[in-house]
């Protein structure tokens, strides 16, 4: 049983995977009953979202994303006078991982910076969407 869990686990299964997943392990010679896969099946609808969380925590090496908020600030003083009231966007990230102390960046960012964070932004979404029609 508890290899099989682990299958079901690794490859994320939906329902209809489940099932025939189920359905041939039952059928295999030292495989589960079909009392174990009806519990397997009620025991993953139930807990499907925590393992999945756990697993991923579980395999991350570095921090994530934990929040990100943003707020648009107009500058009052400045070294040089035509910095004086030009919009900043203040970006205050928290990065860590789940069981350990966050860390706090905050940036600044003038029109010019934003423009290029959002190009790069654009840039990744194109390719993730670029990998995503590939496969």
């Amino acid at each position: 049983v508890k290899g099989a869990l682990q299958s079901i686990a690794s490859a994320d299964m939906d329902f209809n995977q489940l099932e025939a997943f189920l359905t041939a392990q039952t059928k295999k010679q030292r495989g589960i009953t079909p009392e174990q896969a009806t519990v397997l099946t009620k025991f993953w609808k139930n807990h499907k979202l925590k393992i999945r969380e756990s697993l991923v925590n579980q395999s991350r090496w570095e921090n994530s994303l934990k929040s990100l908020s943003w707020r648009v600030d107009l500058k009052s003083q400045s070294r040089h006078l035509d910095q004086i009231n030009a919009p900043v966007a203040i970006v205050e990230l928290e990065l860590g991982k789940s069981d350990q102390e966050s860390e706090f960046i905050c940036l600044e960012l003038d029109e010019t910076k934003v423009s290029q964070v959002l190009k790069k932004l654009t840039e990744i979404e194109d390719s993730i969407s670029a990998l995503n029609h590939s496969s």
